[in-house]
């Protein structure tokens, strides 16, 4: 049996006393007094079950539970984070658990299980940062088990199946391989160079003219547009068919963008083999070389900037629609108010509220073009406080949508040198367990084992 030091206690009027068993825990160096009553709060965390274990265990039962006993000092020894320790004794003293600024919230977590304390006892705060932390860590595991997946060969893939995946490492994973970086340089030259000749091809010194008398673009520069429209179909038709999932590929953003780059061409092509001299297919065929213009969003598939802006932009809706609500409102009450000071004017340019939208917009948005402005002293105030609430309208929101971009995109390139990072490491320790276990030597690629490696990585390198 082991006895452990007792308080006695005695009420205000001195007539009744009561004992309160003391324990003495020493955390990383840091020596802590607690006592039993307060500990008993949470049967079922461990500092619990030391208090209860004190009086009829024996020594082995009690260094069950921690890393060490003094029996001289009375002292239990935990070779656990003191500052994570200090956060835990929080639940006891207050009902709740914050985790202190610097400490890693899944190194934390682990602190938590250790000590028996379950997660729902962590403050509102801490768990939103908590979750944040859980959803890198897995994209953090899915991109390493993306990388995983295109380093090894499943032995159980037919060929055609081997030919899709294949296929789809060459155009959609640049980092495959080094033909696989090639063709996406290649298809981000022949982007830039089709725009280029879109804008080019609009220059009335390098147009020619037909039988007709009519201005068409160069020979040279229609060829150049027809070799990039083939391998834009050539890209287009290889990306289908390595996809696993036709109908999800067909109906993707991106994919409808590189169809909307090359089906104009195709449109153009077969009317003008069918000499259809319609003024309205003519038109038609005029609005279908303007959806040219799409191909320039085919850039954002290669560049990660334009990506983590796209979803900056997501993440922001509720800042731009707060900015939009904002200009609405200014728009109509300016203009309304522009249009009653103008009205009476001999020379007035606003002739109607909607008509002064127009005046609305380009003033509160800082262009104005001259084209319409005010002519009386009540107009030109009205102008200058429209000036003001513009800037304002606009500026307020700016700053959060930069933040947001900042945020994604250093988030990005974090996850993407953690996931590298996190390759190294399994590699490393693959490589020795290998020299201690040689049958051993295979690289583990099954999600579950990622997941863990992963999450194991978060704790140990905090």
């Amino acid at each position: 049996m082991w006895e452990f030091p007792r308080t006695r206690y005695a009420d205000c009027n001195g007539s009744e006393a009561s004992e309160e068993t003391e324990i003495a825990v020493n955390i990383g160096g840091v020596k802590h007094i607690l006592y039993g009553d307060v500990l008993k709060q949470y049967p079922e965390s461990r500092l619990a079950e030391l208090v209860n274990r004190a009086m009829d265990s024996t020594q082995e039962d009690l260094c069950a539970l921690c890393d060490d006993y003094d029996d001289s000092k009375r002292e239990f020894y935990f070779d656990r984070d003191p500052e994570a320790f200090k956060c835990i004794l929080e639940l006891y003293n207050h009902g709740e658990i914050h985790i202190k600024r610097g400490i890693c919230p899944m190194r934390f977590m682990r602190e938590m299980d250790f000590w028996g304390i379950d997660a729902e006892y962590l403050d509102e705060c801490c768990i939103s940062s908590l979750n944040e932390v859980q959803i890198e860590l897995e994209e953090i595991a899915e991109k390493v088990k993306n990388i995983l997946d295109d380093l090894e060969d499943d032995a159980t893939l037919t060929r055609a199946q081997r030919c899709q995946v294949f296929l789809l490492k060459l155009m959609d994973k640049p980092e495959s391989s080094l033909a696989a970086r090639i063709i996406a340089v290649a298809s981000f030259a022949f982007i830039l160079l089709s725009s280029v000749v879109l804008c080019i091809g609009t220059i009335p010194e390098l147009q020619v003219k037909d039988g007709k008398g009519n201005l068409m673009e160069h020979p040279i520069l229609e060829s150049i547009e027809t070799a990039c429209i083939i391998w834009f179909t050539l890209e287009y038709i290889l990306r289908f068919v390595s996809s696993s999932n036709k109908l999800c590929f067909v109906f993707s953003f991106m994919n409808i963008v590189d169809f909307l780059a090359i089906v104009p061409f195709y449109v153009v092509l077969i009317l003008g083999a069918a000499e259809m001299e319609l003024a309205s297919v003519q038109q038609a065929v005029q609005a279908l070389r303007i959806l040219r213009i799409a191909r320039i969003f085919k850039l954002v598939r290669h560049s990660s900037g334009l990506q983590a802006l796209a979803v900056a932009l997501k993440k922001s809706m509720k800042q731009l629609s707060l900015m939009f609500t904002y200009m609405s409102v200014g728009i109509f009450l300016f203009s309304a108010l522009e249009y009653t000071m103008e009205e009476s004017h001999p020379e007035t340019m606003f002739t109607s509220i909607p008509q002064s939208f127009w005046w609305a917009i380009i003033a509160m948005t800082t262009v104005g073009y001259g084209d319409i402005y005010p002519k009386t002293t009540l107009g030109k105030c009205n102008a200058a406080a429209s000036f003001l609430c513009g800037i304002v309208a606009i500026a307020l929101p700016v700053h959060l949508i930069i933040n947001n971009f900042v945020i994604v995109y250093n988030k990005q390139r974090a996850l993407e040198k953690t996931a590298k990072h996190e390759i190294e490491l399994m590699a490393l320790r693959v490589k020795e367990e290998a020299q201690e276990r040689p049958e051993a030597a295979k690289m583990p690629s099954q999600a579950s084992v990622v997941n863990s490696s992963v999450w194991d990585s978060a704790g140990a390198s905090t």
